[in-house]
This record gives C-alpha cells, structure tokens and sequence, in this order.
C-alpha cells in the first residue's frame, strides 16, 4: 500500500522558498495547484534506539512520476539532503542518501534514543518549478521506549565535542530574514587550530531548527571562490566562508523570530563532529 507523506502544495499566490530551505513559513508558486510527495516513505512504524535503521522513500512528482533527476556539481546544494532531528532538539541526524535510477532514495541511520524525530527531505531536482531551486517534504519517525525529554539549554559560548573547543565570539543581534555572520573558532584537543576537511561539498554545515514548531534552515561554510554554496530566502542571501585553519564565519538567515538551535557540523580528523548552541532571533 501506498503512504503519501505531508506533500509540497504548488499554489497560486505565496511566496517562493529556497536557500537550503526553510520550512513552515513559505511555500512554492507554480500555477494551478499540484503537489511534490514522499511515496512509500519507511520505516512506516516505530523503530528501536541503537539499532541500524533503513530511511527510504521516493519523491513523487506533480504527473505522478518518480523524480529521478537531480542536481550534481561542486557545492553542497546537489541532491537530496536528508535530515532528522528530535522533537525537543536534542538529537540531529544529517545523510545525503544516494538515488536509485528509480528514484529510490535509501540510507541507513542509527537513531540515539526513543522519541519522536522529525524528517526533513531537502531536494535539489535537475529540472524543477520554474524559479525553485530546491524544495522540502516533511515526515515523522517514532523510535519505541520511554522519551525521556530534555529542555533546550541556554546559550554557552564554548562547546566541546570529543575534545574539540567550538567557540562562538560575540555578534550582533540577530533578526528574521537578515543575513548576519557568526565567528567560530574551532581547536583541536592539543589546543591547535582545527583543519577542516570538506564534507558534502562544504567544509561546514549549519542546520537551524526553531524550538516548537521544528522551522529549518540550512547555511553552508565553504572555502573562498567555492561555488554552489549561497543560501536564499525570499531576496535574501548569506555565503558562510572560511579562510583560515580553525575559523568559521558562519551564515545565518532563518525566516522567523523565536529559539533556534544552530547543529554547526564539520568533519575533523576524519569524524563527523556537531556542535549545538542556542540562538535567539528577535
């Protein structure tokens, strides 16, 4: 049997969403009303913490037919970006799953704890709506035991993960739909400047979910020239950038005022490292 997840409405008059995408404040605009779908999306029913789990599904396409054609290149902004994240934030998963040619897309994930995970399917199609550059479809994962829920914590500066310091510097007051920059400085457990080794097309990941109402946004840290790496939303634009060993200028650019937890993720010494701060947007 078929099991349509939350579809993307193509609707008459609203706003155009792109950038890596944000997600319950726009929509896309493409004529009369047709929808993007995730079909036969799995796993269908609760999972188990700590064992290996098999994400797929196939993006259905406003004619009926598989999307199969994706974007390819230098850059992060190919593909299919496939991200999940607890309810409370507590947790964040982040895969670009390979596409079969028929436009099956699988990935083996591992979640942490019981909860429940929300699913961000972020696409790139080769040929998509006129003016959309990439689009999101949304789903639930419920992983079976007691969740036990944790509060966002506060702002912290410094966050260390397996030995590395991620230290973020004083910025400016953050706003909706305002491009703003965050210095963070990353060293090694010896007190050393971090290497940054490039990692789905991008030296770092900034992944920003709201408290509550789970909106996402996604920016990128890339080295300078890079291409492919500008997020967008609405007419606005942010390229994050770094220049130097164990610096990152990261782009933020959400679509809406409240709590946002920024997952900063970057592969250092050959492991995928997130480090999680908590930002408020005015």
């Amino acid at each position: 049997m078929t099991r349509l997840a939350p579809a993307l409405a193509l609707l008459p008059a609203v706003v155009v969403a792109a950038g890596c995408g944000s997600s319950g404040s726009t929509s896309v605009t493409i004529g009369a009303a047709r929808t993007y779908q995730l079909q036969n999306f799995e796993p269908a029913n609760a999972v188990q913490a700590g064992k290996p789990t098999v994400v797929s599904f196939t993006i259905r396409q406003p004619d009926g037919t598989p999307l199969t054609q994706y974007k390819h290149g230098p850059g992060p902004h190919t593909g299919v970006h496939l991200i999940i994240v607890r309810s409370d934030l507590a947790a964040i998963i982040h895969r670009h799953p390979p596409v079969q040619p028929s436009g099956r897309a699988t990935q083996r994930v591992v979640f942490p704890a019981p909860g429940r995970y929300r699913v961000v399917v972020d696409a790139y199609p080769a040929h998509g709506p006129a003016g959309v550059r990439n689009f999101q479809l949304f789903d639930w994962i419920r992983v079976a035991g007691k969740a036990r829920a944790q509060p966002l914590p506060p702002f912290h500066p410094t966050v260390t993960v397996d030995g590395y310091r991620f230290t973020m510097h004083a910025h400016a007051a953050l706003h909706p739909i305002d491009p703003a920059f965050l210095t963070v400085t990353v060293r090694d457990p010896n007190g050393r400047p971090a290497t940054f080794t490039p990692w789905y097309g991008a030296l770092a990941h900034a992944i920003f979910f709201r408290k509550g109402s789970l909106d996402y946004f996604h920016t990128h840290i890339c080295s300078p020239g890079a291409t492919g790496c500008t997020s967008l939303l609405g007419g606005s634009k942010v390229t994050g950038t770094s220049t130097t060993p164990g610096k990152l200028s990261v782009g933020v650019l959400v679509p809406i005022a409240g709590t946002w937890r920024l997952f900063l993720q970057a592969q250092l010494n050959g492991r995928i490292l997130t480090a999680p701060f908590t930002l408020q947007v005015r």
